[in-house]
């Protein structure tokens, strides 16, 4: 049986396609304005990585922001719901997941089975988000790849007080004209990340091993603020993007 799980983000869309409970290809591609067409795309191009032709395909599953507009999916599901599907798929030792996307951040726990049994987003502000690290890559004039290295050779962490978007943004082009360096300032900024992390984390009872998912996850400097901040080791799948689309995928199976 061939399923093929589609998680569509804000920035970026992603596909899983399986061959029982084997993944046979990954693809990820931007989002872009057109989300229907993305969806289109990512499910060609994973089937172009496996050979296989669309009528080949037994069951399409999405997920994400833009999963309802995914017109051939024969089901949506919860993005929560398919990270936790595809956390224990990944390593079934994890028990909490640290989720930063485009636009939103989650944190949620779950059994060895990946069923979520409790919750926390944040979806009110791009504050801590992929988009916030954008708007500040570009305001720091660094390619956001940088980031994580820059950060662990700082020489100190720059505090940043604002957690709004714009606001952060005006504190950080303020103390560049200070001549702070770029390196204590994204120092400061990931710190400011992990802070509302473990701020919104403490509304639940977290519970060890975490993983984090999403493509901040690439991020070495906010992984690393992260375990300072939670004062435990988190683990980052190889891919950590294809997370939610690994569960729909393996949800597609489970469906028949």
């Amino acid at each position: 049986m061939i399923t093929i799980g589609i998680d569509v983000g804000s920035i970026t869309t992603k596909a899983a396609v399986f061959k029982a409970n084997n993944i046979l290809a990954t693809h990820i591609i931007h989002t872009g304005y057109n989300v229907k067409m993305a969806s289109q795309h990512v499910f060609s191009g994973a089937l172009m990585a496996t050979g296989l032709s669309a009528k080949e395909v037994d069951r399409v599953v999405a997920t994400g922001f833009g999963r309802k507009r995914v017109s051939f999916a024969d089901k949506v599901i919860q993005e929560i719901t398919c990270h936790g599907a595809g956390a224990v798929f990944l390593n079934p030792e994890i028990r909490s997941i640290i989720d930063i996307g485009g636009q939103d951040s989650k944190v949620m726990v779950i059994d060895d089975t990946g069923q979520v049994k409790d919750f926390v987003m944040n979806n009110t502000c791009a504050a801590g988000t992929g988009r916030f690290l954008e708007i500040m890559a570009r305001a720091l004039e660094v390619d956001l790849e940088e980031f994580g290295n820059m950060s662990l050779n700082a020489q100190k962490t720059t505090h940043i007080n604002s957690v709004c978007t714009a606001f952060a943004e005006s504190e950080v082009l303020a103390l560049i004209s200070k001549g702070e360096k770029r390196e204590n300032i994204i120092a400061g900024l990931h710190s400011s990340i992990a802070d509302r992390i473990a701020d919104i984390s403490s509304q639940i009872n977290i519970e060890t091993p975490i993983m984090m998912t999403g493509g901040v996850s690439k991020n070495i400097g906010i992984v690393r603020a992260l375990e300072n901040q939670l004062k435990t080791p988190i683990f980052v799948a190889q891919e950590p993007q294809i997370t939610g689309a690994i569960g729909a995928g393996l949800i597609a199976y489970s469906l028949s």
